[in-house]
């Protein structure tokens, strides 16, 4: 196998990426791991890295995004403030390592004073958009666990808001008295009744949500159409509050396929016209954008 000239590192809270990268921006080769930041002690970093690299024969940088770099990560990386452009390698934190192989760096988060709000990770991915589309104005969503709405302009990052729908989405459908009528499957129709009702009656969502255990009570409301009522609910609830940044504005859909094709239709209904990007490509685009910076410097 060929000899990496980096390694391009995701480090989530659950799961590790990482591709080992020519000096063309070509990927060599990608490994994948379940050793994600919220199951490793600062000093399991290291070896956890190296396992993924075992013919690793000579030093060779490495560049880091995510939770790796969070309090309770690796290393904390400090935050930029918005406004700015997304972080290079200049903004990176230097990770001392035992193995004279390594050179770690571990790239920032964004915050933003008012509101409060964090990223961490997602600015590599906005980062990797804007590498392919040096000229989008506009919004960029990233659904998950904690969406991310975050307006760039002139290759800034201009100001974001962060949503826990996607937590709140597993907390009732595993924990609340909900879990009782939800199981597999898809509506369609349920998932856009959902979204127009949050939309629409934003003030009787609690209302709403017990409607769905009672409706599966008394009229056999099947566990597809409540979970996809449930999912509209809440991604309605979240585009009522994120109105201000998706209102006239293009926006650019980065995430899960899956998870995007429910924004998409939710914001199409909107009239709001939509573009759609793999998150994964996005984040290695971001981590190459980086490593470019590097190199200029």
């Amino acid at each position: 196998m060929s000899a990496a000239d980096w390694i391009a590192v995701d480090w989530g809270t659950s799961n590790l990426r990482l591709w080992r990268m020519a000096a063309d921006g070509t990927v060599l080769d990608r490994a994948e791991s379940e050793a994600g930041m919220g199951r490793l002690a600062p000093e399991e970093f290291e070896p956890t890295l190296l396992e993924l690299l075992p013919d690793l024969d000579a030093e060779t940088p490495v560049i880091v995004c995510g939770m790796a770099g969070a309090r309770q990560g690796w290393a904390e990386a400090p935050y930029v403030k918005t406004p700015c452009t997304p972080p290079g390698i200049a903004e990176a934190i230097a990770v001392p390592t035992r193995d004279p192989r390594l050179t770690v760096r571990i790239l920032p988060g964004v915050a933003q004073d008012r509101p409060a709000d964090v990223m961490r990770g997602e600015e590599t991915q906005v980062s990797g958009f804007l590498a392919l589309n040096p000229r989008f104005d506009g919004v960029i969503c990233l659904p998950g666990t904690h969406s991310k709405w975050v307006h760039v302009s002139a290759g800034e990052i201009v100001s974001f808001r962060s949503f826990m729908t996607g937590e709140i989405f597993e907390l009732l459908s595993q924990k609340s008295v909900l879990r009782h009528g939800l199981g597999g499957g898809w509506d369609d129709a349920s998932f856009a009744e959902g979204v127009d009702q949050a939309m629409g009656r934003p003030a009787a969502f609690a209302a709403e949500l017990f409607t769905l255990r009672a409706e599966g009570l008394l009229h056999g409301l099947t566990p597809e159409k409540a979970t996809a009522r449930l999912s509209g609910l809440l991604i309605g609830m979240e585009l009522a509050a994120a109105k201000p940044y998706w209102l006239g504005q293009s926006v650019a859909l980065l995430g899960a396929s899956k998870l995007v094709a429910h924004y998409r239709s939710a914001l199409e209904t909107l009239a709001v016209p939509v573009v759609i990007a793999d998150a994964e490509r996005m984040t290695l685009e971001g981590l190459k954008a980086a490593r470019k910076t590097e190199k200029t410097e």
